[in-house]
């Protein structure tokens, strides 16, 4: 099906088809209403349509980025969410990439504006008796800082902005369950939803497109599919809570701000202290499935007595907590962490963001990042297969690649972490990877897990193994001053953006018994494996499939390399 688009890239017109009627309202413009309490209400007491172009199922990031990047580009979106915002959600500490997705959208000030914590960096202490590593993220650039937020608020902030580009949305509306092209028949087109509401109202809409940001629950693929996949080995879960007054990382100096990350002593799970704008302090703890349930046998109590029983093994996050510290009563809480994937993120006229797609891990913040992509991924999709840029079986083949390549890149780093902790919850298995995901991801990388000599295309255990080994290096533990040294004796292999170096290589540049230098540019040569990962602008220099995204308002799409 083809949508005809005026000459700036927004939709004129809808599609005329047996399913939905050719008077669907196609926006042509996003409009603003100075009262965002009013403009909620309005929108609130309104009814869901019948039909509309793409319908959006769910509104966390991913959900609410999406939606707002095609009614920016004037297509009619109604976005179905089940709860009512604000409602909170951990996972506080975000990535360098955040502020320029949300500069695209034009949200980077508001954010600002709103005094969430600024976050340099973060600082890792996975080994006892070593010095913690610290990854600065100013070194990726001056505006490559982000945020540590509440998540009730920011959310909710990305919602409103949905609403103010045009986004028709009701809260408070689950959607129960889909309708195909073929009844009964998940692998066919969806066509429809019911839904229901807090007030008891039933209904159906149609739509031409869907976006499924439906967060763990993934309506398309737990319910319908049963393709998700689950990770054994990251069968994760946490216990988290909130205080006040507690200490922050490197008070005062450059570092300040960053969340702190520990292995607990027993090596069989980690901590998170996060500072929050708001006078708290988030602050958790995660292990394998298995090993939560065998510590509370042994210890018979609450979650909140367990919770406190293993706060004792991380020494660093007892001593930020302090004398001063005090704990919120009431604010413990458990979730379920499990890392999964599924065979596709895509379908006829659909695609799955988010929480719904994939979830990597808890540990180094990946989430809200991976959603964001994914949302990315799928307007730009949505919108290639409308103009005929591509088919649609090149769109869906397209956003599933990006979005197994962004999740295994960071796969690997959490793989990677839990091998350097020496983590006695985690065994990284090469079934834990999708091989096809893995060496789009890490091509550039072949002479690394590979070998220089080898040209085979398979991969293999030992291939695996040599690539957990090289990524581990990103945790090495390297001071500022060894940092400047090295930027000074050899800045041409300090940049982000610069070639992969094989361990071969690194021994022919450096000196045997330079051991500083050696350090340096292991991590700096395993941290190449993110340089993709810290702006939405390498949508449009990582071609996948022999395309890349146009990432200009007006004429988001794809296009050939």
């Amino acid at each position: 099906m083809r949508y005809d688009f005026g000459p700036a890239g927004n939709a004129l017109e809808g599609p005329r088809n047996r399913r939905i009627a050719s008077n669907v309202p196609i926006k042509a413009q996003s409009f603003t209403l100075d009262n965002q309490t009013d403009f909620t209400m309005a929108n609130q007491s309104s009814k869901v349509p019948q039909q509309t172009v793409v319908l959006v199922i769910g509104g966390g990031p991913g959900g609410s980025y999406a939606s707002t990047l095609l009614a920016r580009e004037g297509i009619d979106v109604v976005l179905l969410e089940a709860a009512k915002h604000p409602r909170e959600h951990v996972g506080e500490s975000m990535l360098p990439s955040l502020r320029q997705y949300l500069r695209f959208i034009g949200l980077e000030a508001e954010f600002d504006s709103r005094g969430f914590t600024q976050k340099p960096g973060a600082a890792f202490k996975f080994v006892h008796g070593f010095p913690e590593c610290y990854t600065d993220f100013r070194a990726l650039g001056p505006d490559k800082t982000t945020f540590n937020v509440f998540r009730a608020e920011s959310d909710e902030l990305m919602l409103r902005h949905a609403q103010r580009q045009g986004v028709s949305v009701f809260e408070e509306t689950r959607v129960d369950s889909l309708k195909f092209e073929t009844d009964g028949d998940p692998t066919t087109r969806p066509v429809s939803a019911t839904w229901k509401n807090k007030a008891g109202q039933t209904g159906t809409i149609a739509f031409d497109w869907l976006i499924d940001a439906s967060g763990r629950q993934g309506m398309i693929s737990t319910k319908h599919l049963k393709s998700r996949i689950y990770r054994e080995s990251l069968k994760n879960v946490a216990v988290y809570g909130y205080w006040k007054n507690v200490k922050v990382f490197d008070e005062g100096g450059p570092r300040s701000n960053s969340p702190w990350f520990e292995c607990l002593t027993d090596r069989r799970g980690w901590a998170w202290v996060i500072p929050l704008h708001n006078g708290r302090t988030s602050i958790g703890i995660v292990m394998h499935q298995d090993t939560s349930n065998y510590k509370k046998a042994q210890h018979p109590g609450s979650l909140e007595d367990h919770y406190h029983e293993q706060l004792k093994l991380a020494p660093g996050v007892i001593d930020l907590i302090g004398d001063q510290g005090e704990f919120m009563k009431g604010t413990v809480a458990g979730t379920s962490d499990y890392s999964y994937h599924a065979t596709s993120y895509s379908g006829d006229h659909y695609r799955i963001v988010g929480d719904a797609a994939a979830f990597v891990d808890p540990l180094f913040s990946s989430g809200v990042h991976v959603a964001m992509t994914g949302a990315l991924s799928a307007a730009s999709t949505v919108l290639g297969s409308m103009k005929g840029q591509v088919t649609e079986t090149e769109a869906q083949n397209w956003h599933d690649a990006k979005i197994g390549i962004c999740q295994t890149r960071f796969l690997m780093i959490v793989l990677s972490a839990y091998r350097q902790m020496q983590y006695e919850g985690s065994k990284a298995v090469l079934d834990d990877v999708n091989v096809d995901n893995f060496q789009a991801a890490f091509d550039l990388f072949r002479p690394v897990y590979q070998g220089e000599h080898d040209t085979s295309a398979e991969l293999t255990d030992a291939g695996f193994e040599r690539m957990i080994e090289f990524t581990r290096h990103i945790f090495t533990s390297v001071s500022p001053e060894q940092y400047h040294i090295v930027m000074k004796q050899r800045p041409e292999l300090t940049a982000l953006a610069g070639p992969v170096m094989s361990p071969d290589d690194l021994d022919k540049v450096l000196d045997s018994d330079d051991s500083d230098a050696k350090a340096v540019l292991r991590r700096l040569n395993s941290l190449k494996v993110l340089r993709n990962d810290t702006s939405p602008d390498s949508f449009t220099s990582e071609a996948v499939n022999g395309f890349v995204v146009r990432l200009e308002r007006g004429h988001l799409g794809l296009t050939k390399v």
